[in-house]
């Protein structure tokens, strides 16, 4: 069997911050938060149907954290997560080479050393499945 590749596409967590779920702070549920709406950020909660503009220094804490024994894994969207779930999964990990790409510090290459690491990878994995599965559940 080859082993599952995964290529960085070099997207920072600029690409992932406009959009992010977050816990509602009214009803305490899964919310989705927009900052790309100017001149204010909105929050919009399907649950209890929340819908108001927000203070873009002020954003509600994430939905998408995950405690492990190593430290705290977080992403701001499914798409980021997915993105850090095939980076996880991956036995091969390729990128362009330092000279060939304007950006050095992409969102995967940003990750902690222990989400990196292979011996984490089973606890990793599993912290970003039930991260997926709040979102469905919530």
């Amino acid at each position: 069997m080859s082993p599952v590749r995964f290529h960085d596409p070099g997207l920072s967590y600029y690409d992932f911050a406009d959009s992010a779920l977050v816990r509602c702070p009214r009803c305490d549920r899964v919310a989705h938060y927009e900052r790309h709406t100017r001149p204010e950020a909105r929050l919009v909660c399907r649950s209890c149907g929340l819908c108001r503009t927000a203070n873009c220094c002020c954003r509600p804490p994430l939905w998408l954290q995950s405690e492990t024994r190593h430290g705290e894994i977080w992403a701001y969207n499914l798409e980021h997560l997915d993105l850090i779930r095939r980076f996880v999964a991956a036995d091969l990990r390729e990128r362009d080479p330092w000279y060939e790409h304007g950006r050095k510090m992409t969102a995967v290459g940003r990750l902690p050393a222990w989400i990196k690491s292979a011996k984490n990878r089973t606890e990793v994995l599993r912290a970003i499945d039930r991260m997926r599965a709040s979102v469905i559940a919530g």
